[in-house]
């Protein structure tokens, strides 16, 4: 019987301690604590653990982290031993609220992050309704929503919206579209930001009248964007009057000074942006600067769950120490033996890695040599055939020369030869000199095949006489030396070369040699 009326005293403190958190905060925190002691005393430890949340959460809106900090870890130690991850992920979650608020930001999302993992796990562990999971994908959302990062907070709200189910999910809708009208204005969507809150306002003001604290504060947000000083001011006043009134969320009162001196200094009112640029620094000092003894514990990081884990480590390992002693010796010895071991390995790896690189690189370097050797002797018979394609070319010339002085000399001589016998010789001379020519001509292309492969690539549209030209070109030939070996004019000469450099799309710049050379 005096168990069921403890355990009823425990349930009417807790309860009267939630009606009154926001109206008597202290009160509140008094009646927690003893809900605390007494379900600690009847050894239920779940209903303990739930005062100490709330508790924890009365000290974070009266802007007490350190407080609320203590409790949190209090609770923390309590379910070391428990085997209740839904707990643990509540405590993570709250945890890494309050690191979000000092910016720390790798540790507030690591623990919320961990806090989510734990409800993944318990809903596949009980087949449970996924919902759940909403609202903590909403915590991480806000928590990169107070540090000004919406691109990531928007993936995360954009999930919470995903696994939302009405009166599955903790978390109401209308805190979820708060979030996002707060990314719609960082969207430069500010009147459909203001519309949303517009619309959800009288859920907050009926339901959630202290958190009205942010919800007036980043309304003033869009409406200063919109350059609405009147209106932005008219809402950050509201702010303060709600946080005065519901002693709640007064860690942002810093911020929404910091806004109304922004607007007083735009409305060059610059008395006031003075007055209230100093009440925000005063109020931020007090909330979150080393020095305050509010919170200096948390800056240290004071963690009596790990001060716990540590005082229970060393005393098992002062029961142990003299047994453990001379094994600590032998594994010292063993340590040493490998550690000489690795670093004698470690040498003899290194030399014989480097004994294998330089004869890798020796290696690579007569490679390259060789390379270079073979590309120089390319080269170089290249240059000797061209210059014996050269010198064909040139015995060609003097042969065309002797012909013409023959042909000249023979119907200028004998007049006892026939007609019909000089006409012969002079095709037999002409049908060598074809023949001459087209030999030359398949030598030239077994020289310089790639530069006729480019030639053929590139320019298609080359008959055979301006091949002709440029492979004449490309041995160095003069104009005049290409006449004779071709049987026409200079002129003629020019004016293959002419149309060779339309063909070609050459500027005048360009110089016709070069360019061939090139190739």
């Amino acid at each position: 019987m005096g168990s069921a009326q403890e355990s009823l005293s425990a349930k009417k403190a807790f309860d009267r301690a939630l009606e009154i958190r926001y109206k008597n905060p202290d009160s509140s925190i008094f009646l927690f604590e003893k809900s605390y002691n007494e379900y600690l005393e009847l050894n239920d430890t779940i209903p303990a653990i739930q005062a100490l949340f709330q508790k924890a959460f009365v000290y974070e809106t009266r802007a007490e982290y350190a407080k609320s900090y203590d409790v949190l870890w209090k609770a923390l130690l309590i379910m070391d031993n428990m085997q209740n991850d839904g707990l643990k992920a509540q405590n993570y979650h709250r945890l890494g609220r309050i690191y979000s608020y000092y910016k720390r930001e790798d540790t507030s999302i690591e623990f919320q992050k961990k806090a989510l993992q734990l409800q993944k796990e318990i809903l596949k562990k009980n087949n449970e309704d996924d919902g759940r999971l909403s609202t903590y994908y909403y915590f991480i959302a806000a928590t990169y929503r107070e540090l000004n990062k919406p691109e990531l907070g928007k993936v995360y709200l954009d999930s919470s919206y995903t696994y939302f189910k009405e009166n599955k999910s903790y978390t109401p809708k209308a805190f979820l579209d708060f979030e996002n009208a707060f990314y719609l204005s960082k969207s430069n969507k500010g009147q459909e930001a203001i519309k949303t809150m517009e619309r959800i306002a009288p859920w907050f003001e009926n339901n959630r009248p202290s958190y009205l604290v942010l919800f007036y504060k980043y309304w003033g947000d869009f409406y200063l964007d919109l350059n609405n000083l009147k209106k932005s001011k008219e809402f950050y006043l509201k702010s303060l009057k709600v946080s005065s009134d519901y002693k709640s969320h007064i860690d942002f009162t810093p911020l929404v000074y910091e806004k109304l001196s922004e607007v007083s200094l735009l409305s060059k009112n610059y008395k006031m942006a003075f007055e209230y640029i100093n009440k925000a620094k005063e109020l931020d000092r007090l909330f979150f600067d080393s020095r305050s003894p509010e919170n200096r514990t948390l800056l240290e990081i004071k963690d009596d769950y790990r001060l716990e884990k540590e005082k229970q480590q060393k005393l098992i390992q002062t029961q142990h120490l003299r047994q453990l002693q001379q094994e600590d010796e032998i594994k010292n010895l063993q340590r040493i033996i490998l550690f000489a071991s690795i670093v004698f390995i470690l040498i003899i790896g290194y030399f014989y890695i480097k004994n294998i690189r330089t004869k890798h690189q020796i290696e690579k370097q007569l490679i390259k040599k060789n390379k270079e050797l073979e590309i120089k002797k390319a080269k170089e018979l290249l240059e000797l055939k061209n210059r014996e394609l050269a010198a064909s070319a040139l015995q060609l010339i003097e042969k065309e020369e002797f012909l013409k002085d023959l042909k000249i000399k023979v119907r200028e001589g004998d007049s006892t030869i026939k007609k019909s016998e000089l006409n012969k010789i002079l095709r037999s001379v002409s049908i060598n000199n074809t023949i001459t020519w087209e030999e030359f001509r398949l030598r030239f292309i077994e020289v310089n095949k790639e530069f006729y492969d480019k030639i053929f690539e590139k320019f298609p549209n080359l008959s055979q006489g301006d091949q002709k030209i440029c492979a004449l070109i490309k041995l160095n030939m003069s104009s005049k030396e290409m006449s004779k070996l071709l049987g026409i004019s200079v002129e003629s000469v020019h004016t293959s070369r002419h149309r060779i450099r339309k063909k070609m799309e050459l500027s005048r710049e360009v110089n016709l040699e070069d360019f061939i050379n090139s190739l």
